[in-house]
């Protein structure tokens, strides 16, 4: 018994000791001074490693330009997108509150193209790229929401929908620096065996190469992509199906068949009306 109660006293002296031994003054079998050292090493390694890294950053900075992406090689052409923000439209035409996530949707899109912001934009000559490269703050070309005409909710407030025949707008993506080649339009199809009727705004979907080139978010902060709003024009015979309709940006150098980016100078998305 005797024995016993010597080896468990021992025992904990021996852990007492390693937390802190009195004899030698050790905490967790270091010295002050050799925690001192320790720590010192730890606090200059780290520093040299944070400075560094904080020279490595400081480096790069300087090699990148508040107004123009260092690289841009990897998206040549731009997307298109549409709104509404849907790839899948489905409309009840005699069903207000179910397209009007649609209509409001249009309607918040296009509050950046009121025609009073828009006078204060310039009147750029058509037909030619506006360069800009001698000013710091670009100018930015005029975009009225009026030229969509019929589809510019502003003598249709449910551009359409109401109609059963609903308004898409078709933007194109920005890219800094783009200046696509010839003259841009967007052609739009129906994946089906006969035509569907569709208007173009503005006239025949083209897209003007004044808007071009793109400066960037800082140089050109209040510059609108141009628009083209297409305009389903659908019969009777047109309702209560599901229509796939396929936009394309052509007539120019920028691509629309890359089968690796489906959205790539074009985008597909289904419409559906019903009474």
């Amino acid at each position: 018994m005797a024995n016993k109660e010597e080896k468990s006293e021992g025992k904990e002296s021996s852990w007492k000791d390693f937390i802190y031994n009195p004899r030698t003054g050790e905490f967790l079998g270091r010295t002050a001074s050799s925690w001192a050292l320790i720590l010192l090493f730890y606090v200059v390694f780290y520093g040299f490693l944070a400075g560094m890294f904080s020279l490595t950053m400081w480096v790069m900075l300087q090699t990148l330009d508040d107004y123009t992406p260092k690289y841009r090689d990897r998206v040549a052409s731009p997307g298109l997108m549409i709104r509404p923000r849907y790839l899948d439209i489905i409309v009840n035409r005699s069903n207000p509150e179910q397209y009007n996530e649609y209509v409001q949707n249009l309607e918040n899109f296009l509050l950046d193209y009121n025609d009073t912001l828009q006078e204060q934009n310039l009147q750029c000559e058509q037909g030619k790229h506006f360069m800009q490269d001698d000013e710091e703050e670009k100018q930015v070309c005029r975009f009225k929401r009026s030229q969509l005409r019929q589809c510019s909710g502003l003598a249709d407030k449910t551009f359409g929908y109401s109609d059963g025949q609903p308004c898409v707008l078709i933007k194109m993506n920005r890219i800094i620096g783009l200046l696509p080649k010839g003259q841009p339009y967007v052609n739009c199809t129906a994946k089906r065996d006969t035509p569907l009727h569709m208007q173009y705004f503005p006239t025949e979907g083209h897209i003007d190469p004044m808007y071009f080139p793109y400066y960037g978010k800082k140089a050109h902060a209040n510059y609108v992509q141009p628009l083209v709003a297409v305009k389903l024009q659908l019969s009777e015979q047109d309702y209560n199906t599901h229509l796939t309709i396929e936009c394309k940006v052509e007539g120019s150098d920028l691509r629309n068949n890359d089968e690796r980016d489906k959205f790539l100078g074009r985008i597909t998305f289904r419409v559906k009306v019903t009474k």
